[in-house]
């Protein structure tokens, strides 16, 4: 693996341990798909260093749960902008 991958996938890793970030959040700051950041942090990250790996798979997880509360709200804050 390249140096400028290993990099970024110990970067990204950092980032989402350290702001409990989404994928995407994470692929926009980072400015690469989220398929990308997907691959990185589950196929590359457990190869380089799989103690931060088991840190960022807990974070995705708890953000896997979330989402389908966080889909709601912002569906409801988008309607609700809507009759204003």
């Amino acid at each position: 693996m390249k140096d400028y991958i290993e990099e970024r996938v110990l970067e990204a890793a950092k980032y989402i341990i350290d702001y409990r970030a989404t994928i995407r959040k994470t692929a926009r700051v980072f400015g690469v798909s989220k398929s990308t950041i997907h691959k990185d942090i589950t196929e590359r990250l457990p190869k380089i260093n799989p103690q931060v790996a088991k840190e960022a798979k807990q974070v995705l997880d708890v953000n896997k749960a979330e989402r389908h509360i966080r889909g709601g709200k912002a569906t409801k804050m988008k309607y609700k902008s809507m009759n204003v």
